[in-house]
C-alpha cells in the first residue's frame, strides 16, 4: 500500500496542491490539507485502495481544508472562483489524462511572483508543485538544506502577505516571472533527466516538461528564450532510447548511437531553435543563456548526420554560456568539450576552480580526465567518491564498469 500512496503523491500531488490553492487561496492551507489526506490513506487504504486514488486525496483534502476554514472563523473572507463551464474545476483538476492542468500552470506563475525573492521563486516551484522534497531541491541548487528550507518559508509568508492573486498574469506582465519560470521547468527536466534508465521517483516529469514546455511555446511564441527551452527538452528527450546498453548501463552522449534517436522531437526541436535564433537575430540580440544551451544540444544532434561532434564550436558556445552562467554544471560539461580540444590536462586544471564537492559530475568527469591522463589511482579514487554519492542503477554501473577498466 506505502507504494501505491508513494506513487500517487508523486503523479498527483502537484495537482492536488495546485487546484486546492487555486480554490482557497491559501498555499500553507492546501500543503497542510494534502498532508492530512495522504496520512488518513496511510490508515484507511489497507487492502482495498479506492479505485482513484489520486480522486480520494483530493476529495479528502478538499473536505479537511473547508473544515479548517470554518474552524478558523474566515469563512467570510473566503472567495472561490467564479463558476465555470463544464467539466467542473474538480473535474478538471482530477484529469488522469492531463499531467499539468490550467491550476498547476497558475501555481507556478503564483510561486515565481516579483514579490518572490529571485533565490527563491524556482525552489518554491519545485518544491509545492513538482513535489520534490527540501533535500532534493536544495541539491539541484547546491544549497545547504536548511539553508534552502529557511527560503521557502519566507517565500511562502511573502506570497501570503503580498497578497498575491492565484491567477495567471496577463502576457504584458510575464516577463518578470518568465525566467524563474524557465528556470523551475529546467530544474524539473533535471531531475526525471538525470536517470538513464527513467526509472527514478521523477520520472513521470519528462513527459511533464514536454508538454508544458509546448504549451509555453505557444502561448508566448515570440519568446526567444522559452522556444530555446522548448528546443533543449525535445533534444534531451530524443536521446532517451539510445541513453542504456543492452545490460542497462548508462550510455555517455558522446557513446550514443544516433540511429536510435527519435527523429520526430530532433526535427520539433530543431524548429523550436530555428524560430528562437530568428527572433534574435530579428531583433538585434545576442542569444539568451537557455538559447545557448539549445545551440549545444543542437551541435550533438548534427553528429545523426554528420557523422562527427565539431567540438571547437562547441567549446566556443559553452564560453559564451559561461558569460551567463558561471556555475559548476556548465563548467563540468565545458570540461568535456575542452579535454576534446585542449586535452584531459587542461580540462583537469579548468575543473580545479570548481568549488562545489560532493557532487558526483565532478567526481565522474575528473575520473574520465584521469584515466585519459593515465593517472589511475587518482582516477580510482575519483569513480569511489562518485560511487558514494548514490547515483541511480543505470548510472552505477556505468560507473563501476569504467572503475573496473582501469588498468592497475
Amino acid at each position: 500500500m506505502s507504494r501505491l500512496l508513494d506513487q500517487t503523491f508523486r503523479d498527483a500531488g502537484g495537482r492536488v496542491v495546485s487546484a486546492l490553492t487555486a480554490a482557497f487561496r491559501d498555499l500553507d492551507l492546501a500543503e497542510e490539507a494534502f498532508a492530512e489526506a495522504c496520512s488518513r490513506a496511510a490508515e484507511k487504504w489497507g487492502d482495498a485502495p479506492p479505485a482513484d486514488p489520486a480522486a480520494w486525496l483530493y476529495a479528502v483534502a478538499r473536505r479537511w481544508a473547508l473544515d479548517r476554514f470554518r474552524r478558523r472563523a474566515t469563512a467570510a473572507a473566503y472567495r472561490p472562483d467564479d463558476a465555470t463551464p463544464e467539466p467542473t474545476p474538480e473535474d478538471h483538476v482530477m484529469a488522469l489524462d492531463e499531467p499539468i492542468p490550467d491550476e498547476r500552470l497558475r501555481l507556478i506563475f503564483v510561486c515565481c511572483h516579483p514579490a518572490v525573492s529571485p533565490d527563491a521563486r524556482a525552489a518554491l516551484t519545485l518544491r509545492t508543485v513538482c513535489g520534490l522534497s527540501t533535500a532534493e531541491v536544495a541539491t539541484a541548487f547546491l544549497t545547504p538544506e536548511a539553508t534552502l528550507a529557511q527560503r521557502l518559508v519566507r517565500a511562502k509568508k511573502k506570497i501570503a502577505e503580498a497578497g498575491v492573486p492565484y491567477d495567471v498574469p496577463s502576457p504584458d506582465r510575464w516577463p518578470d516571472r518568465m525566467d524563474a519560470v524557465l528556470s523551475t521547468l529546467e530544474i524539473a527536466y533535471a531531475q526525471a533527466h538525470a536517470d538513464a534508465a527513467g526509472a527514478g521517483p521523477h520520472a513521470d516529469y519528462a513527459a511533464e516538461m514536454l508538454k508544458l514546455t509546448g504549451l509555453l511555446a505557444r502561448l508566448a511564441p515570440d519568446d526567444a528564450e522559452v522556444l530555446a527551452l522548448a528546443a533543449t527538452v525535445r533534444f534531451a528527450e530524443a536521446r532517451r532510447p539510445a541513453r542504456l546498453d543492452v545490460s542497462g548501463a548508462m550510455i555517455p552522449l558522446t557513446e550514443q548511437d544516433p540511429a536510435e534517436w527519435n527523429a520526430r522531437l530532433l526535427a520539433d526541436a530543431e524548429h523550436c531553435l530555428g524560430a528562437s535564433a530568428r527572433l534574435s537575430r530579428e531583433r538585434r540580440l545576442p542569444p539568451g543563456p537557455r538559447a545557448l544551451e539549445a545551440a549545444i544540444h543542437g551541435a550533438h544532434a548534427d553528429r545523426r548526420r554528420t557523422g562527427r561532434i565539431d567540438w571547437p564550436s562547441v567549446l566556443g558556445l559553452y564560453d559564451r554560456l559561461l558569460w551567463h552562467r558561471d556555475d559548476p554544471v556548465i563548467r563540468v560539461n565545458r570540461a568535456v568539450a575542452l579535454a576534446e580540444v585542449e586535452g584531459a590536462a587542461a580540462a583537469l586544471a579548468d575543473l580545479a576552480e570548481v568549488e562545489t564537492t560532493d557532487w558526483l559530475p565532478l567526481h565522474a568527469a575528473r575520473a574520465d580526465l584521469f584515466a585519459r591522463l593515465g593517472k589511475t589511482a587518482e582516477a580510482r579514487t575519483e569513480y569511489d567518491r562518485a560511487l558514494s554519492l548514490s547515483p541511480a542503477p543505470a548510472e552505477r554501473l556505468f560507473l563501476s564498469r569504467r572503475r573496473e577498466a582501469l588498468v592497475a
